[in-house]
């Protein structure tokens, strides 16, 4: 599958995440911070939650029902309970839309 338009980029702001759902896969669309787009799993690995309804804090976002936080480059939790990391996806932006690919899981 190729990439898919979630949103344009008018809708997102910094520090803050969007829920998505791509070929049946929740995604959380992130900004950060310092403006960077990031797409990721939207399912925290511990305990089944939205991360879109979290926090966003430079490079992670924390999962607001338990506090782990998950490093949006790399997917990979900073802190228990969580131990699993989340997929991040290739997420690019052209002409101010948002496009995500599910099938490329990112690697660092």
């Amino acid at each position: 599958m190729a990439a898919t338009r979630v949103c344009g980029l008018d809708e997102l702001s910094p520090a803050s995440a969007k829920k998505v759902v791509v070929d049946g896969r929740p995604v959380a669309v992130v900004m950060d911070s310092a403006g960077a787009v990031h797409a990721l799993g939207d399912t925290c690995t511990h305990g089944e939650i939205s991360l879109s309804e979290g926090f966003v804090e430079d490079d992670a976002i924390e999962c607001w029902a338990h506090g782990s936080k998950f490093e949006l480059t790399t997917g990979k939790p900073r802190n228990f309970p969580a131990y699993e990391p989340v997929p991040v996806y290739a997420v690019t932006v052209e002409n101010g839309d948002v496009l995500v690919d599910v099938d490329t899981i990112q690697t660092p």
